[in-house]
């Protein structure tokens, strides 16, 4: 039986028992839609549009251009990870928080937000169960990462504390015009948080390519040069990751920029003050005045020196044929297409090598698996490392097949780990080459490695074996001690990129 779906129903002309069926499933469909309702409604409604910033886009969007146009140009050594931006109505603050802003990378896609509570008084830090937030210029999404973070030890979740927040609320307009599209992570502070727990939970997220952002003006209601005075201290302190000097910031988002600092320092960025102003030099008097600064952390491009990977041993048909399977096997998965095994693979295709697939979305990490030792041939090893990267990689959620054209493919092929003998950590530094070797970190049972890839975001030495220590679930210095093995190899790869 047929029911023309551009027409009225006639109910009268149906029997009984399909009408009483279909009555139940149009209840079922009506109660479904209703839930739908309900989670596309669960969004945090803007509470300032109107008051600190206008509630009309198209005005709102013009005087974000107009900032960023007008904002001060300070230059920046490499590339921006963090920034310090002020919280104010837009007229007095927008110029500064413009500063901070034009100093963004467009390809940004997750962001972290963090602002200290201004309205509710709680202990700990405060992440919202909703999906979105609302601002006159549309919707920002929270990122899957907001809920996993918010079951965290410290975190809790009290929208009632996001309500009327502005402190998180008036940097959404700047990044949409900045940024287009994006998905973050809103992190209010009430009491009672440690900043350095707090940035060893974000360290992790800003590793998987996070941008943080911390929330906060300066010294209130002081006169004009009182003012001027007491956020030198803070202008000074914040970029030169001062901590001590820092106790005499009067900062109103003092732990959400330590926490940055800490984050900061712990990675090797660089700090730069990209502007600073108070309220009476925008819009206000100059008896009773509020400080803004603007300030960038960077993270430096080193550039090696010599040869940054393994010459090629692998012809273009291999590379294509390794390419090819790899994708292959993530869309057979996913849809209705076969895994194209290469029909004549070379020589090198069948020896045992060790081998990664890196999945890479919009320039960020999707998923990575690989086997470090020569255990199974090349052919073989990229088939299941291929899977397991889309699929199994415990840090992502498995691949899905509206991103199969949004995905690039990377396969690494290695070369046979040696041990490296050392005796302290200086000598162990003297002993890698950056940009060529991956490094292997073994220690009680636990084994952690980073391809040479890894480099190209952890460029500082020191910093590149931190990372890999803590990877491993290791003391962060475990790479000092010769107790811990330390193995290097390196690796050809090549990318769907590439070709």
């Amino acid at each position: 039986m047929v029911f023309k779906t551009d027409s009225i129903m006639d109910w009268g002309r149906i029997p009984a028992c399909v009408a009483v069926f279909l009555a139940a499933l149009l209840a079922l469909s009506f109660a479904s839609n209703g839930l739908a309702m309900e989670q596309m409604e669960n969004v945090r409604e803007p509470a300032v549009a109107g008051s600190f910033y206008t509630a009309n886009p198209s005005a709102l969007k013009r005087q974000i251009k107009e900032f960023l146009r007008e904002a001060k140009q300070t230059p920046v050594k490499g590339r921006v990870r963090a920034l310090v931006a002020p919280h104010a109505g837009y007229v007095y603050s927008g110029v500064v928080a413009a500063a901070s802003y034009e100093k963004m990378p467009r390809d940004v896609r997750k962001v972290i937000i963090i602002g200290a509570s201004h309205r509710a008084r709680y202990r700990g830090a405060s992440i919202p169960n909703v999906s979105a937030y609302r601002t006159p210029l549309g919707l920002v999404p929270l990122a899957p990462e907001a809920r996993r973070l918010a079951e965290s030890p410290g975190f809790v979740r009290l929208d009632q504390a996001h309500a009327q927040e502005h402190s998180i609320e008036v940097q959404l307009p700047f990044l949409q015009v900045v940024l287009g599209d994006f998905e973050f992570i809103p992190i209010l502070l009430g009491g009672g948080v440690n900043p350095d727990k707090l940035a060893e939970a974000l360290e992790p997220l800003v590793q998987r390519g996070f941008f943080l952002i911390a929330s906060t003006d300066l010294s209130h209601y002081y006169p004009y040069e009182t003012a001027q005075n007491l956020d030198n201290i803070c202008c000074q302190a914040i970029p030169n990751l001062d901590y001590e000097a820092m106790k005499n910031c009067k900062a109103c988002g003092w732990v959400p920029t330590v926490a940055v600092m800490k984050v900061a320092d712990s990675l090797g960025w660089t700090g730069t003050l990209l502007d600073y102003r108070n309220s009476g030099d925008t819009a206000g008097s100059k008896d009773k005045v509020v400080g803004y600064a603007a300030i960038a952390f960077t993270e430096a491009v080193k550039e090696f020196k010599g040869e940054r990977k393994m010459p090629s041993y692998t012809s273009d048909q291999d590379k294509s044929d390794l390419l090819k399977l790899a994708r292959s096997v993530m869309a057979s998965r996913l849809t209705d297409a076969e895994v194209q095994r290469p029909e004549h693979p070379s020589k090198l295709l069948l020896e045992n090598r060790g081998c990664f697939v890196t999945i890479h979305k919009d320039g960020q990490l999707r998923g990575c698996i690989g086997t470090i030792e020569p255990v199974q041939s090349l052919v073989d090893g990229v088939e299941s490392n291929a899977y397991n990267a889309a699929f199994r990689d415990p840090r992502f959620p498995p691949l899905s097949a509206r991103e199969l054209d949004d995905i690039d493919v990377e396969v690494s092929v290695l070369t046979v780990p040696e041990e490296i003998e050392f005796t302290d950590g200086k000598d162990l530094l003297s002993k890698l080459k950056p940009g060529v070797h991956g490094v292997i970190l073994s220690r009680g049972g636990r084994r952690s490695t980073f391809l040479p890839q890894v480099w190209d975001q952890l460029s500082n030495p020191q910093n590149f074996l931190i990372q890999l220590c803590r990877k491993g679930g290791m003391s962060p210095n475990c790479w000092q001690d010769p107790e811990t093995k330390v193995e290097v190899y390196e690796a050809e790869y090549f990318s769907e990129h590439d070709e």
